[in-house]
């Protein structure tokens, strides 16, 4: 009895050990790891910036740049950062390595506020028309760019500038600014029924703002 008691727990744990899956220790590489302390880096500096601790979004983002030197997105945030502290040498450096890394938009019309900030309005004319022509569709970059035209004095570029943000996008907004325009332009009658379109999506539909030109973009 005693021998069959004996063979039945040799069985029984023979299954136990087939059943078992071996447990598998997951190994954290070199690159995992550089890789978890970046996304933690991300979010330091992420925080940092929402709380307006420059300094310490700062070195956050040096500290991803120094891993990783081409990181166009970084750039264009460091840029933000030294824009908002008034360096703006170091913000137009920033935003032309990222264009030089990863042309986008929001690269082009950051150096174009940069620009505009220090009253070099040729050059901020051109980086936000280089923004607007890389996203046409965006009523936003229509009204940057709208914005430099009006301080070069340009009357009939504004216009159609702004004309054709609100082809794209007829919201009270886009409405009420090329109202503006049109009223210093004496355009009384147009200025009229755009405040009037204006007034009626406003009561309409509610309110849907386009996102303020004087911004820095991401």
């Amino acid at each position: 009895m005693l021998g069959f008691i004996t063979i039945l727990l040799v069985c029984l744990l023979g299954l136990f050990v087939i059943i078992k899956k071996p447990v598998v220790e997951k190994k954290v590489t070199p690159r995992t790891k550089l890789n978890m302390q970046i996304d933690k880096l991300w979010r330091i500096q992420q925080e940092a910036l929402r709380t307006k601790k420059y300094l310490r979004a700062e070195k956050a983002l040096l500290m991803i740049l120094r891993a990783d030197d081409r990181n166009a997105v970084a750039y264009n945030r460091l840029g933000m950062i030294f824009a908002k502290q008034g360096n703006y040498e170091d913000a137009i450096e920033c935003f032309e390595i990222a264009q030089s890394l990863a042309p986008s938009a929001s690269s082009f019309h950051n150096v174009g506020l940069v620009h505009l900030d220090i009253g070099d309005l040729d050059k901020a004319a051109m980086a936000m028309k280089q923004a607007m022509e890389m996203e046409e569709h965006v009523a936003f970059r229509h009204i940057s760019y709208a914005q430099v035209l009006e301080k070069l004095g340009d009357k009939k570029a504004v216009i159609r500038e702004l004309e054709r943000a609100v082809e794209l996008e007829p919201t009270p907004q886009t409405l009420k600014i090329l109202a503006q325009v049109y009223d210093k332009d004496d355009q009384k009658a147009l200025t009229k029924s755009l405040r009037t379109q204006a007034t009626q999506l406003d009561k309409k539909r509610g309110r849907k703002t386009v996102e303020q030109p004087h911004k820095m973009a991401i």
